[in-house]
């Protein structure tokens, strides 16, 4: 394998939450899951994770079943467990308690060795007034890239 392939991205995150930081986690896949993956067939638009019992879980993400697969396939939205360190679990469920934030997916991939891993956000919940603020600045940095370009054109 050569890079990271991006299986699957949540573009909602971004637009409905305020990522403060991000984390890197391992997931316990079964065999028709990660060939599923590998055929791009995931999609993380519902899902989030939640610490239980000591443990992260990936919870309503949805890897479709395998088309190859048999009687032996996989449920498809299926609780997975997150391979984190006891120091992060730790750290997101002091966060998570006292902040009021959530733990969100963002963006899973398969890395160049081979393995799945999913990239978590420590995400506060955006407002109204919030969410209009971010689309003002994208428009407005559009704006002066549009401005620039024709610059340099010579328009």
């Amino acid at each position: 394998m050569g890079d990271e392939i991006t299986v699957a991205l949540n573009r909602r995150a971004r637009h409905d939450f305020t990522i403060d930081e991000t984390f890197e986690a391992g997931i316990v896949l079964t065999g028709t899951e990660i060939k599923s993956l590998r055929a791009g067939k995931a999609n993380l638009s519902n899902a989030y994770a939640r610490m239980e019992r000591g443990e992260a879980w990936l919870i309503g993400a949805d890897i479709a079943p395998f088309e190859g697969g048999n009687r032996y396939n996989h449920e498809p939205k299926r609780t997975r467990k997150l391979l984190l360190h006891r120091s992060q679990i730790d750290e997101l469920l002091g966060k998570t308690k006292a902040k009021g934030q959530t733990v969100i997916p963002l963006r899973l991939y398969i890395n160049e060795r081979g393995r799945a891993k999913i990239e978590l956000g420590l995400a506060r919940g955006k407002q109204l007034h919030d969410r209009r603020r971010d689309i003002a600045e994208r428009d407005a940095q559009r704006d002066v890239a549009r401005e620039l370009a024709d610059a340099q054109r010579g328009r």
